[in-house]
């Protein structure tokens, strides 16, 4: 008597299925079987109808499906910001620009409006995952909760007043807060976000420290992301920011230091040795002419290397299939070989990698028995991607996210054919443009 077909939500069969782990690995005709957003098999298609009973049933017959893609380090609100100040140095776009327009307009409207529309571009490029870094985690945390989206909620900490808070006590407080309402969330997780070591003390990356360490959370940092920066440290205290960092006990494995273009031989071993990840973001870097981030030495030194798009502000996209092709050939030449950085290994920094970096390693980023159902699926059947010889060679050289077809978070469909589920794209649009009208006009915001 044979055995029963096992019912199940959904069975996705591929052309192509690119798990990520194993490394480098493309699994031709297979399907992958899903059940209460749990992954539960990753096998050969026909074995796989006839094992499954599925719920729903869905064939894609020219393309790659990848674990979604995860932005290891954004600013999400700022999406409404992009194309404000563009073609200007790091500090100067910072300082005359973007913090003054932040302090006229941020409140609960704008980083609402500024994630749902983060949201929408992300899914439509097949990232389900973003580490956020912003103001108001409160409400970034509730949209992404409402948009059904997977994302680590940054609890920040800066040593001036913002619309936020206004002491060390109340960044502290607020930040354990947001932490406390968010346990149990299936989709949200926490980390620490100093913003960098010139903008935070000493007494408040101890007080980071231990509290990091209580809650076995992240600590998402800006670090080493100019000359300037590193220059300036050592005119005021004497060694460079990571020699500080080290020095104060953040040099850990919960450590993820974003941009890092400044770095010695030395400094690449010790985060080797500490178990630090490195948010690498090639275009933002390149756009703000901040310097290049040496992500081949740090790869070939054991480093792990995820990838981000920084804020929509000084990208000026959320373009991950773009971050990962920019991240492949910058490497390629600021380490003048043609075989540094490959393409799996960019597919990789662009989802495991990035897990790992947030504490997510053992959930999602890989298309593992036992890990959440995020995926994308990348139609490779475009003139533009054809022919095709190498799988991943041509999602990270050849793709672009327009070819995302199919979108999953948790289990749950996010695009349904190119198209966002359960998205009010008409509404979105409607407000990212009066937001264009108000901080064009420099009005102050009215909300809370």
């Amino acid at each position: 008597m044979s055995n029963s077909p096992i019912e199940i939500d959904l069975l996705i069969e591929a052309r192509w299925v690119v798990p990520v782990e194993p490394h480098a690995v493309v699994l031709d005709d297979h399907a992958v079987a899903v059940h209460g957003g749990e992954i539960l098999a990753i096998l050969p298609a026909d074995q796989a109808r006839a094992a499954y009973a599925p719920k729903e049933r869905v064939i894609l017959d020219e393309h790659a499906l990848i674990p979604g893609l995860i932005n290891a380090h954004t600013h999400n609100p700022m999406t409404l910001l992009r194309g404000l100040a563009d073609d200007l140095p790091l500090m100067t776009w910072l300082q005359e620009h973007i913090w003054p327009a932040e302090a006229r307009v941020m409140g609960h409207d704008f980083i609402r409006d500024g994630v749902e529309l983060a949201v929408a571009e992300m899914i439509r490029g097949g990232t389900t995952c973003a580490n956020e870094n912003y103001f108001f985690p409160d409400v970034i945390a509730a949209t992404y909760r409402k948009m059904g989206f997977r994302a680590v909620i940054g609890l920040p900490v800066i040593d001036f007043p913002t619309p936020w808070a206004k002491t060390s006590d109340e960044y502290f407080s607020r930040a354990l807060e947001v932490h406390e309402s968010l346990q149990g969330e299936p989709l949200l997780t926490t980390a620490f976000v100093p913003h960098a070591p010139y903008t935070v003390s000493d007494e408040n990356f101890e007080r980071i420290r231990v509290l990091s360490d209580q809650l076995d959370i992240p600590v998402h940092l800006h670090t080493h992301e100019t000359a300037q920066e590193v220059e300036e440290a050592v005119a005021k205290d004497g060694m460079r920011p990571f020699a500080r960092l080290q020095k104060l006990g953040i040099v850990n494995e919960r450590l993820l230091a974003v941009h890092m273009t400044q770095l010695t031989d030395g400094e690449i071993a010790a985060c080797a040795a500490a178990g630090v990840s490195v948010a690498h973001c090639p275009e933002s870097n390149l756009k703000l002419a901040s310097g290049f981030c040496p992500a081949e030495k740090l790869r070939a030194a054991g480093v792990n290397v995820c990838i981000g798009t920084d804020g929509c502000a000084s990208n000026n996209d959320l373009d991950m299939f773009s971050e990962m092709r920019t991240a492949a050939l910058l490497a390629k030449a600021v380490a003048q070989d043609a075989a540094a950085f490959d393409a799996a290994y960019a597919l990789r920094a662009a989802t495991l990698n990035g897990a790992k970096a947030i504490g997510l390693g053992d959930r999602v980023g890989s298309i593992e028995p036992g890990k959440r159902a995020d995926f994308a699926a990348v139609r490779l059947d475009a003139l533009e991607t054809q022919p095709l010889y190498h799988v991943a060679s041509q999602l990270v050289y050849a793709a672009g996210r327009h070819q995302v077809s199919d979108v999953w978070i948790d289990g749950q469909r996010k695009l349904s054919g190119g198209e966002l589920v359960d998205v009010d794209v008409a509404g979105i649009r409607e407000k990212a443009r009066g937001w264009r009208q108000r901080i064009a006009a420099g009005d102050d915001a009215t909300d809370a």
